[in-house]
């Protein structure tokens, strides 16, 4: 039998295959959050939930419509964020003016409505999503079985993590968010709609955390409670990586996940708070992130 350092090879890279879907989902919410608090200076808590919303989304498309995999990878994200343009421009904009804690409580309520209505509706218990029959099936590597779907997960959230950076920070759009952000009044004087930007990019934010719920819907149980446990891991993966860091976010959200991943392997017991005693270090060490700018 192959060993790594000191383990089985099929458990060392099953578990590096795991740490780097949940790195992948990571990545995905961590880039959403950092989107919406580096631009718009709000911290969503109402994250979890829209994660949570994109999953049902594609599960009540496909059981109530028949509408498959492929079209609800659209449309579950475009529909969630349609509701994140409407509560940004309803709730968060009469806020936008006092403290940034009272957008943290708005939206923290929100997820717990949220949540509350569809525990209400569904129950806790979970429901299943098929994988997409293109994706079934997997490919034996010699040391381990490689499934497609879960290959295709880690490939699609790299590709649209990188593609949302790259669009941030090297295109002109992202210059006029950016710029819409730091310096509203003299946007406006050029004739940029800015608050039309702000709500635009709080529904992009949400719709990339509804994105990863459906990616996460043929994996993971869809039920109301998914995203409220994966939120607190996901603020300790921004913090590390830096508040309002896009490259960050992606950055440490895959290196947390295959750490998590490997500590499974070797220390199982630690597997659950490794991602937080990063953090803590972090923030002795660091406390802008390990991305972030200082104050």
């Amino acid at each position: 039998m192959t060993m790594i350092f000191g383990v089985p090879a099929a458990a060392f890279f099953g578990q590096l295959l795991l740490g780097l879907i949940n790195g992948a989902f990571y990545a995905l919410l961590s880039l959403g959050l950092a989107v919406i608090f580096g631009l718009l200076k709000i911290i969503n808590f109402a994250h979890g939930a829209q994660y949570m919303l994109g999953a049902f989304a594609a599960w009540l498309m496909l059981n109530m419509l028949g509408i498959n995999y492929w079209a609800a990878l659209f449309l579950a994200p475009l529909i969630v964020g349609i509701i994140g343009v409407l509560i940004e421009r309803f709730l968060l904009r009469r806020i936008a003016h006092v403290d940034h804690i009272y957008g943290l409580l708005l939206t923290f309520g929100l997820a717990l409505i949220i949540q509350g209505v569809f525990t209400n509706w569904f129950g806790v218990s979970g429901s299943r999503y098929p994988v997409p029959e293109a994706l079934r099936g997997g490919v034996n590597l010699g040391f381990m079985f490689l499934p497609y779907y879960r290959a295709w997960v880690v490939v699609i959230a790299l590709l649209v993590c990188f593609g949302v950076w790259f669009m941030i920070e090297k295109t002109k759009l992202g210059g006029y968010l950016r710029a819409g952000t730091e310096n509203p009044a003299l946007m406006q004087a050029f004739g940029i709609n800015v608050p039309l930007l702000v709500t635009l990019t709080y529904g992009f934010g949400v719709a990339l955390a509804a994105f990863a719920g459906v990616l996460a819907a043929p994996i993971y149980s869809v039920a109301p409670g998914m995203g409220a446990n994966l939120l607190i891991v996901v603020f300790a993966v921004v913090v590390i990586g830096g508040m309002g860091s896009i490259m960050g976010a992606i950055i440490t959200g895959l290196a947390m996940g295959i750490i998590e991943g490997l500590t499974k392997v070797y220390y199982p017991e630690a597997s659950n708070t490794v991602i937080f005693l990063v953090m803590i270090l972090v923030l002795l060490l660091r406390p802008s992130g390990l991305f972030g700018k200082e104050a």
